[in-house]
């Protein structure tokens, strides 16, 4: 797989600074039971790193000891990890809102029967990617039958008030087919809605719009069909400077799952470390895994201040209408 990161590190994107951190995102290990063409961070059956039992603990150290208002639980698939649901109830304990990305159809694998009702009961916040409301469309992008499956899992978090509860939010994720911008949120979002609902009677709260990432899978499918550089041209092109105070980074801490700090998922998939320390610059972090921060060596740092590592790819949360975890910034 050719590899887009030596290409993206000379960077003219704007340099940028921490706020106080409310989010902590976790990547609790690569194991997921699909293989999607758009995955940022190459998850599938077959991968098996994953946080251990002591980085879990430390996991729930840091939210005790930092102003963490939620908890962001990716992958892989997380729910697969076998400490997922201790998480859950920890930071449930602590009033503090869970996140879990969920790819839907995990619901449906042996010894996950039992998850939605979980994730209803803890009041979880649920964010499903659905990458399209066409069954061609999402199948071609991640999977034979998927889509069918999705819309089962989808009608089963209705029946427990997802989507309708406003205790029970549940939130679908759209990622382009290819190498352009995302549509105007709000508009594919009553599509989304008409189409899913006419169709399926499925009911949820909000569409976020996400824009695909030069990295990683997606990155080396733009590299072997020649499209890298018309790619980020479009990024670039459509670079906006509003979107820079909202950045999903300025206020989120990325955590791998052998518990080194990110600025964000995206740089940590391109192995960019988050930088403490303002006398180093982002060349020398980059450069060297001797400057990755681990999490138990910061459980109350201020991270107020920061200096983000930032690359080519930057553009891409900024372009158009932006681009976060939440979906649009504008």
């Amino acid at each position: 797989m050719q590899d887009t990161r030596p290409l993206l590190l000379p960077t003219d994107f704007p340099h940028i600074s921490r706020k106080q951190i409310d989010t902590l995102q976790l990547n609790l290990g690569y194991l997921c039971n699909m293989t999607c063409s758009h995955c940022h961070v190459n998850a599938g059956p077959t991968r098996t790193e994953m946080m251990d039992d002591a980085l879990i603990e430390k996991i729930i150290e840091f939210m005790q000891s930092q102003p963490i208002q939620s908890l962001d639980l990716t992958g892989g698939a997380p729910e697969l990890h076998w400490r997922f649901r201790d998480l859950v109830k920890a930071a449930r304990a602590a009033d503090i809102e869970v996140i879990d990305r969920c790819n839907l159809t995990v619901a449906l694998e042996p010894g996950q029967e039992d998850l939605l009702e979980f994730l209803a009961e803890q009041g979880v916040t649920v964010v499903a990617s659905l990458p399209c409301y066409s069954e061609a469309n999402v199948n071609e992008q991640r999977g034979k039958g998927v889509f069918e499956k999705s819309i089962e899992v989808l009608q089963s978090l209705n029946k427990l008030g997802y989507g309708i509860d406003q205790s029970r939010q549940l939130h679908l994720v759209y990622n382009p087919n290819g190498a352009f911008l995302p549509p105007a949120q709000d508009q594919l979002e009553r599509d989304y809605k008409e189409q899913l609902g006419n169709e399926s009677g499925i009911r949820f709260n909000q569409l976020f719009t996400i824009t695909n990432m030069p990295i990683q899978r997606f990155g080396a499918q733009l590299m072997a069909k020649g499209k890298y550089n018309e790619y980020m041209t479009l990024l670039k092109d459509n670079y906006t400077p509003g979107n820079l105070d909202s950045l999903m980074c300025r206020s989120t801490v990325s955590v791998d799952w052998q518990g080194y700090l990110y600025d964000c998922d995206f740089n940590q998939m391109l192995e960019m470390p988050m930088q403490l320390s303002n006398g180093l610059s982002s060349s020398d972090l980059i450069a060297s895994e001797t400057n990755r921060t681990h999490l138990s060596d910061v459980l109350t740092a201020d991270f107020d201040g920061t200096p983000i590592v930032i690359g080519e790819h930057c553009y891409g949360c900024t372009a158009g209408q932006g681009s976060s975890c939440g979906g649009a910034l504008g």
